[in-house]
């Protein structure tokens, strides 16, 4: 199944309640959101307190991208927040096994997140401890990127290492994803879009639409 995470990175914060509840009913499956801590990453974004604050808004998974540095650190407030699934980064976990085992108890689901030029086989520990990989598809930090073209080929080893294992691992992917390449990015193996500019930028319904248009044409 696919799913469309829109990222509330690129919204109008001025009217976050508003465009959260608009991709809600546009059909959108996730919440995508991004917390940076300006260390891991050179920006600052939103901590618990925003995420809290817009969570009885909807009732859509939230999809929490944590680019901070020893994130383990951040689980339990990040659950009494709202998120459902947290992701944290393997370039930042120096016990990435131990942060996996404490998102799991709980209760979220755990992803990994790598960034374009780290492997995929820096996974292979633990691929069968998490429920989703999160690949980044530009470098962490700023939205509105180019997607990075090599990061292809990362989607399909990584669907075929999680397949040869027997595996029903979610692939993400966030990274100037946009209707010009989404077919490429599914086709490669990724079944969970994030999407920023091109989902708020214009009319959000329409663009949510769109993603969706292409999700069931890549069905047939």
């Amino acid at each position: 199944m696919y799913i469309l995470a829109p990222s509330i990175l690129s919204a109008d914060f001025g009217k976050l309640r508003e465009q959260v509840e608009l991709v809600d009913s546009a059909g959108a499956g996730y919440i995508h959101i991004d917390v940076m801590d300006g260390m891991f990453v050179p920006s600052i974004t939103l901590g618990m307190p925003v995420i809290k604050s817009i969570r009885p808004c909807t009732h859509k998974v939230f999809d929490v991208h944590m680019m901070v540095q020893e994130p383990g650190r951040y689980v339990e407030a990040m659950k009494e927040a709202g998120a459902d699934v947290l992701s944290v980064h393997q370039e930042a976990c120096v016990h990435l096994d131990r942060t996996i085992a404490q998102i799991k108890s709980f209760g979220m689901k755990a992803g990994v997140v790598l960034n374009p030029a780290t492997p995929v086989e820096a996974l292979s520990c633990v691929l069968d401890q998490v429920d989703m990989v999160l690949l980044m598809t530009v470098n962490p930090g700023f939205g509105g990127q180019k997607f990075i073209p090599y990061t292809l080929d990362k989607v399909r080893k990584l669907r075929r290492m999680a397949d040869e294992r027997g595996l029903h691992l979610d692939i993400q992917v966030d990274g100037g994803i946009n209707l010009s390449n989404v077919r490429q990015v599914l086709d490669a193996g990724a079944n969970i879009i994030v999407a920023g500019s091109a989902v708020y930028d214009g009319d959000i319904l329409s663009n949510v639409q769109s993603f969706l248009s292409v999700f069931e044409e890549m069905k047939k």
